[in-house]
């Protein structure tokens, strides 16, 4: 359904743009030349209908349409093959996988264009460099801005693809991480139930041969002895194939003091207050684990940084926060975190119902643990997955995701600001270089008056302005005498007339043979 949507709106794309621009030929030339006319409807149609499916083709046509600038149109430029010519070379460029038959069209075209000039056009090669003119800004411009988005694009996605592969192998790393936590976990809950269910058989052994027992009781305690010999069993395979599955691990022992003494002795700066003698045994591993984990992101991240550590167990929770101020030195160079560590934490933390916050605090870390001693583990959803990973920091891949998209807005909007700013560079230096040339080829009227046939062009030069008049009416100039060469100079009417106006001096054998004045229309 979402593609019939999208072919939908492509059709109708289409059909709005192919009516726009025939739209364009029928207000440009209507009036002028019939063939002009059938010509710029059928390269429309032409080109509009092959855009999708053959882009090349449809370039080659626009291409082909702007043969028409050479042809003899007085001053009129045919405006209608500068827009097909926009339309249909950037979205040729968005389309066509390879550049290399776009330029090899443009090329021949332009080689095209210079017999038809020579053999059609009044000016020869000077309207054949008009029509290099429109290739140039109107062809080879929005085929180079097509290009580069799609080019753009295209590494883009590239780039979202791969940064996708990697924030889904970062995720892996994570639950690799979790798992490795939980295999832990099993490793402490066999040393330690391992060798509780090994008392219990060894003490029902002690009753076994015990006198004073009748048989009922001896049996009994066979029973017990036997149970506690294949519990044991049972667990140390249970968790056999836990570590199997998992990396080889090393399980929590020692305690809390002994850890903070061993951390002091490396040269931490530690200030400690720990009292967990309420704590349950998971507990007191789970608070064991937070110490660990903070200290360690100390002595790797902030060294030589002062480290508060407290601990306080009540008879319902035990309250666990480490604390470290900045670094006098600046973290350690390469020192980079994959934040695998507090992963594996948090994940220690949810088993015994408990929560985890890491964090900056005052230029620091900290790392606070709330863990309740009789609590089930805190059901772990999408929600609160996303909620944690935001709090250890946002993954490598996600930054560079993000990264990407911003870099594509970016681009986006350089691709429109930077063409509108040089063409707005560029038509304010043409308007500058206009106003003065313009100016400086007004001939003044008095200049005009004395002007007498006959009279030397010599006598005339230093009276007549440095420049002639490139912008001139041509529609209504009388015919130049035979054999003179004619100069054209401003008759002192501003640029911003409705009508063009000259003064045109026409010399032959160093004199002046004839002198006019014409405005657009004359005739």
């Amino acid at each position: 359904m979402r593609e019939v949507t999208k072919r939908r709106w492509r059709v109708v794309f289409d059909v709005a743009l192919g009516l726009f621009l025939a739209f364009i030929v029928v207000a440009d030339a209507l009036g002028e030349r019939t063939w002009e006319l059938v010509a710029g409807l059928v390269v429309v149609a032409g080109s509009v209908v092959t855009a999708r499916r053959y882009p090349a083709v449809s370039l080659g046509i626009a291409l082909v349409g702007t043969l028409a600038a050479p042809f003899p149109y007085g001053d009129r430029v045919p405006v209608w093959t500068v827009f097909v010519l926009v339309a249909m070379s950037y979205q040729a460029a968005l389309r066509m996988e390879r550049a290399r038959p776009g330029v090899l069209i443009g090329a021949a075209v332009s080689l095209l264009g210079i017999p038809v000039s020579l053999l059609v056009a009044p000016d020869g090669l000077g309207d054949w460099g008009s029509m290099m003119a429109i290739l140039v800004f109107a062809g080879l411009s929005p085929w180079l801005l097509g290009r580069y988005v799609r080019v753009r694009g295209e590494l883009a996605r590239s780039g979202w693809r791969r940064a996708e592969e990697m924030e889904s192998r970062q995720r892996l790393v994570a639950d690799q991480a979790r798992l490795r936590e939980r295999a832990r976990i099993a490793s402490d809950m066999h040393d330690s139930l391992g060798h509780e269910l090994s008392l219990i058989a060894v003490r029902a052994a002690a009753l076994e041969v015990a006198g004073g027992l009748d048989d009922v009781q001896r049996d009994a305690a066979t029973q017990l002895r036997t149970s506690a010999a294949s519990a044991t069993e049972r667990l140390r395979e249970i968790i056999g194939v836990l570590r199997e599955d998992a990396a080889p691990v090393e399980p929590v022992q020692g305690d809390l003091g002994e850890l903070i003494a061993r951390a002091r002795a490396s040269g931490l700066l530690i200030d400690a207050g720990v009292d967990s003698s309420l704590a349950p045994p998971m507990v007191a591993r789970a608070a064991y684990r937070v110490v660990q984990e903070g200290l360690t992101n100390v002595a790797k991240h902030a060294p030589g940084a002062a480290v508060t550590v407290r601990v306080a167990s009540t008879g319902s929770e035990t309250s666990v926060s480490v604390v470290n101020a900045p670094p006098p030195a600046g973290p350690l160079p390469g020192a980079a975190s994959g934040h695998l560590g507090l992963i594996g934490l948090r994940e220690r933390v949810r088993l015994v119902g408990g929560t985890l916050r890491a964090g900056p605090r005052d230029g620091g870390f900290a790392v606070t643990a709330t863990l309740p001693h009789d609590a089930a583990p805190v059901e772990e959803t999408p929600e609160l997955r996303e909620a944690a990973d935001d709090e250890v920091g946002q993954s490598t891949s996600a930054q560079a995701l993000a990264l990407a998209r911003r870099d594509v807005r970016r681009t986006l909007i350089y691709a429109v600001t930077i063409p509108l700013a040089l063409f707005g560079v560029l038509l304010a230096v043409s308007g500058i270089a206009f106003l003065y040339q313009w100016n400086s080829s007004e001939l003044p009227g008095a200049v005009y008056d004395r002007a007498r046939v006959g009279q030397a062009r010599a006598d005339l030069a230093p009276q007549l302005p440095e420049h002639q008049r490139a912008a001139r009416p041509t529609r209504g100039e009388p015919p130049p005498p035979p054999g003179a060469v004619c100069e054209y100079y401003g008759s002192g009417r501003s640029w911003l007339d409705a009508e063009y106006a000259a003064y045109r001096l026409c010399f032959a054998e160093g004199k002046l043979v004839s002198k006019d004045w014409f405005t657009e229309g004359d005739a």
